[in-house]
């Protein structure tokens, strides 16, 4: 990689982090270029030169940030050999004081909220879910291979799985009064197991 192109790359990530923290301090309805500049420590021009408008950034802060939760998740499950610890690896996503938390939550219901009426989000809200689906999905598979969890829909129960953690997710984040840590990881694996038909 010769020097102008480790400087580009250097150049697009200061631009995508600025760009995640704003869109998580403000939101992408609010953000402007001048707040990303400010952040980067850049010129709206010197961000022109990388992406050609607002919208594209932030689509491409999507998507490296999705990428970068995907293979945490990943490796997060990769840890564990028995399929029921792999679906029960996420517990990460409860955690305050874990430094993706605050952007990933923001950006994901900002996706949300876009996805409502611009095409393009809904894209990549989809792809975000089926991306989550495929990853769990090995899980499942290889539970029901070893004999462990005994269900026919192996695609239909990663969803189920994927909509537990989502919807235990939204009420842990956005109302922490009634849903602590404590509520959401306990029930969330309370839940994925009476999914599966396993005991505590």
């Amino acid at each position: 990689m010769n020097d102008i192109t480790t400087l580009e790359s250097l150049r697009k990530l200061q631009i995508i982090s600025a760009t995640l923290k704003k869109i998580s301090e403000i939101g992408i309805q609010y953000v402007t270029l001048d707040d990303i500049a400010i952040e980067a420590g850049l010129s709206k021009g010197g961000i022109a030169y990388y992406y050609s408008s607002k919208e594209l950034l932030i689509r491409e802060a999507f998507r490296v940030f999705f990428d970068r939760i995907f293979l945490r998740s990943r490796e997060t499950m990769e840890r564990y050999v028995d399929p029921i610890d792999k679906l029960l690896s996420f517990d990460w996503l409860y955690n305050w004081n874990d430094p993706e938390i605050d952007i990933g939550y923001s950006m994901l219901f900002d996706c949300m909220s876009m996805a409502g009426h611009d095409a393009e989000f809904q894209k990549m809200y989809h792809e975000w879910v089926e991306s989550w689906i495929a990853l769990l999905v090995v899980a499942v598979r290889d539970g029901v291979k070893a004999g462990e969890f005994a269900i026919t829909d192996i695609e239909g129960t990663a969803r189920a799985i994927s909509s537990i953690y989502h919807g235990i997710a939204t009420r842990w984040y956005l109302d922490k009064i009634s849903h602590s840590t404590e509520w959401a990881i306990a029930y969330a694996r309370q839940a994925i197991r009476g999914l599966l038909n396993l005991k505590e």
